[in-house]
């Protein structure tokens, strides 16, 4: 399936990183849908079934732990694999992402290109 035919939801409360992520992901082809924290995040899925989710953490109302537990417990959702991208870099988080089920973890600051290589992998399927 071509780029420009898989759906990537961003969900960031930081406008700067949700646009830069929005930009890179663009220019190579994906459809990026926005939210700004996990209550958006969780709505927005349910209602497009994005093919991949890019979650911050540290996020108002509902945190990027709290969505992705929503998301795993919900039928459509749960398949839709999640990346987290997020300042909390210690082992402790990781694992903790790792316990909830996401498919890859990234560090901010992160590189543009790290990120598209575990896209495309995560995409390859």
């Amino acid at each position: 399936m071509a780029p420009s035919e898989k759906r990537i939801l961003v969900c960031d409360d930081d406008p700067v990183i949700l646009r830069l992520l929005q930009v890179n992901l663009e220019l190579e082809g994906y459809d990026v849908l926005l939210a700004n924290h996990g209550e958006e995040a969780y709505e927005v899925a349910q209602a497009q079934l994005p093919d991949l989710i890019i979650l911050d953490i540290m996020m108002p109302r509902m945190d990027g732990y709290q969505t992705v537990q929503a998301l795993k417990s919900n039928d459509g959702t749960k398949h839709i694999p999640v990346v987290f991208l997020s300042a909390k870099a210690q082992a402790s988080d990781i694992e903790q992402g790792r316990e909830q089920g996401v498919a890859d973890y990234l560090t901010k600051p992160f590189d543009p290109s790290d990120l598209l290589d575990v896209v495309e992998r995560l995409l390859a399927d």
